[in-house]
């Protein structure tokens, strides 16, 4: 099986749904250009359109059980902020981004759910 061609994939190395996710899609034939959310947080510019095709909430995008979600009492704070609030936040600190986020310039999936994946990026 010959590569299927590459997918911008936005995690974190050492988290264990990141690995699982990148194993799922290697062995399906996808290259990955992977983005460490940890080291960089996505910028505004990419996240816009990564939503807008996501076609998810804007909050879909948080990493609800993180750390810093829960110290900065985000649960509280989010249902108040406008969308571009919103996406200045998640810019601001890469551990606040639900991760994997996956996309081929068209298609973006969050988090791993392998019937999410084999529907998007299986066949």
């Amino acid at each position: 099986m010959g590569t299927k061609g590459t997918l911008r994939f936005y995690g974190y190395s050492k988290c264990g749904t990141c690995r699982s996710a990148v194993k799922w899609l290697q062995a399906r034939g996808w290259e990955l250009e992977q983005h460490d959310l940890f080291e960089q947080a996505p910028t505004i510019e990419e996240l816009r359109p990564l939503v807008e095709r996501s076609g998810l909430e804007l909050k879909k995008f948080f990493n609800t059980s993180g750390e810093v979600y829960k110290e900065l009492g985000l649960k509280d704070k989010l249902p108040g902020m406008s969308d571009e609030e919103r996406l200045a936040l998640l810019a601001s600190n890469g551990r606040l981004v639900k991760r994997p986020i996956v996309t081929d310039g068209e298609r973006v999936t969050v988090g791993f759910k392998e019937e999410t994946f084999e529907q998007e990026w299986g066949a």
